[in-house]
């Protein structure tokens, strides 16, 4: 994933961002939260309420927030929106039963007024698995080039594998 944040990084000057790292239970958002800050795989549990890090690059602060993903939590990402600049939405490329869920509630998310202004990533996470959807599929199923008012990525990846980013500008 480092090939990918080095490019992101390199949109910002010396500040600091806030970033929201958002998406159902298990699509592995803590897991690509702990890549960015330790550079490692850590086993992780359910977040209850939100895992939050300081991800320092080339003089540029991220302040990374991971916020649970269970039914329940949803209801409350709202309450982190506030100056936050850019939204990590992370999919489960195998959980072809819930991509209708994703899809509500990053539509929920892009109409929030705090977040008109955000940029967009959407990781296809999990993608050396079997059978998972591929990175057109999870774009379909999201209606993402119906995004207007918002610059968006999508981007494979296996948050369990470090380097495992597949470039998909050519």
């Amino acid at each position: 994933m480092g090939i990918l944040f080095t490019r992101i990084w390199r949109l910002f000057n010396h500040q600091e961002h806030k970033v929201m790292i958002v998406g159902l239970d298990n699509a592995g958002k803590t897991t690509i939260l702990y890549q960015f800050s330790m550079n490692e795989v850590v086993h992780t549990f359910p977040t209850i309420g939100s895992n939050v890090e300081e991800i320092v690059m080339n003089n540029t602060r991220f302040l990374m927030w991971d916020v649970g993903g269970q039914e329940s939590p949803r209801s409350s990402w709202n309450t982190y929106y506030t100056n936050t600049e850019f939204v990590i939405v992370v999919v489960d490329s195998t959980d072809r039963e819930r991509v209708s869920v994703t899809r509500e509630e990053l539509y929920k998310i892009l109409a929030h007024e705090d977040l008109r202004k955000t940029g967009l990533l959407i990781f296809a996470n999990k993608q050396d698995v079997k059978e998972c959807m591929t990175v057109a599929e999870i774009s379909q199923f999201l209606k993402l080039t119906s995004i207007k008012d918002h610059q968006w990525h999508i981007q494979a990846c296996c948050a369990l594998e470090k380097d495992y980013v597949k470039d998909l500008s050519g």
